[in-house]
């Protein structure tokens, strides 16, 4: 166990390198001045050539990004993820006030994708051929391919613009103190980027759900069931859930990468304070050092679902943990010894 968890944190370090690595490489490429852009282009025309070379010697605009990138990282060896320009404050503290919003949203979405999507996936195969199957098919394959943004904002103009149910965007109603904020408000502002990233997720999880569902019930263990006078959906209930079990935790975790992609562009449409709004902020104005501390939240997060859909299989299927494994290859080397010596 004490082994496992060592390669885990050290592939964890490994990808942590390689994603803030890659986000200093990115932004050095991108043709985006930073000062320009957290200056203003009017502002910027009125300085002085030495007021516009001190800017860009404080925000290391004129620094190699390999001396920036080896600054960086031993200041964040030491706890110091750095300043952020776009927000001037410190990007742990940036981080930090909007990783809540971030993650209520992704949990609540995650949840709700996963639930809905394996319950519409076990009823389509229960009702294969007919109009409920239909119906769950075409709902999937529209919203498979339709973008996120696109959904958010036919969301936000139906149920926002000319319905007036839900509030246009934030995570709070305006002007309003946050003492004062209500649990009812939060939810309320969080409700459309929630559906929206529900509504896109649940199509993958559906479809791969029957499909897999269809395959039990075409099995022989599902036959004998039925022949004992079961209906599918009791067959399916008794007998069936648990081998659709481990496919679904595959399709759930690996859901937390497009999620969290997902909820970039929701955010946006929403403008609801997110680490996904804060890295498009970033991106658009050189903060380096933000846009990397975003990147290890974002990869950390990632890296956890993953860890944890390897945990929940074993749990699952007793085959797949470490000790199951070696079981089941001595028991494969005694049957192959015995059938050697027969």
């Amino acid at each position: 166990m004490a082994r496992r968890i060592l390669i885990a944190l050290g592939r964890l370090a490994l990808l942590l390198a390689a994603v803030s690595l890659a986000v200093f490489v990115l932004v050095d490429l991108s043709p985006i001045d930073p000062v320009q852009a957290n200056v203003g282009q009017a502002a910027l025309l009125g300085m002085s050539d030495e007021k516009r070379a001190a800017l860009a010697a404080h925000w290391g605009a004129d620094v190699p990004w390999p001396e920036r990138y080896l600054a960086w990282a031993q200041a964040l060896l030491q706890g110091d993820m750095g300043t952020s320009l776009r927000y001037n404050q410190p990007v742990a503290q940036v981080i930090a006030e909007r990783a809540g919003n971030s993650l209520v949203l992704m949990g609540i979405a995650w949840a709700a994708s996963g639930v809905l999507g394996f319950a519409l996936g076990v009823a389509a195969a229960l009702s294969r051929g007919r109009l409920l199957d239909r119906a769950v098919r075409a709902y999937c394959f529209v919203l498979a391919s339709s973008p996120t943004f696109w959904v958010g904002l036919l969301l936000l103009t139906v149920f926002a613009v000319m319905l007036g149910w839900l509030p246009l965007g934030f995570s709070v109603p305006a002007g309003k103190a946050a003492a004062d904020v209500t649990l009812a408000d939060a939810l309320r502002h969080v409700a459309l980027p929630a559906v929206t990233l529900s509504l896109v997720g649940v199509a993958n999880i559906a479809l791969h759900t029957r499909a897999k569902a269809i395959d039990v019930m075409g099995s022989d263990w599902f036959r004998f069931a039925r022949a004992r006078g079961l209906s599918p959906a009791r067959a399916m209930a008794r007998h069936g859930l648990r081998n659709l079990a481990l496919p679904a935790v595959t399709l759930q975790f690996a859901q937390v990468a497009e999620i969290f992609g997902g909820s970039v562009l929701v955010e946006e449409v929403f403008s609801y304070p997110g680490l996904g709004q804060a890295a498009v902020t970033a991106g658009l104005g050189g903060d380096v050092a933000l846009l990397a501390g975003i990147a290890l939240v974002s990869a950390a997060i990632v890296f956890a679902g993953n860890l944890a859909a390897n945990l929940i299989y074993g749990l699952v299927d007793p085959r797949l943990r470490p000790a199951g494994r070696a079981r089941a290859a001595a028991r494969r080397a005694l049957a192959g010894e015995g059938a050697s010596r027969g």
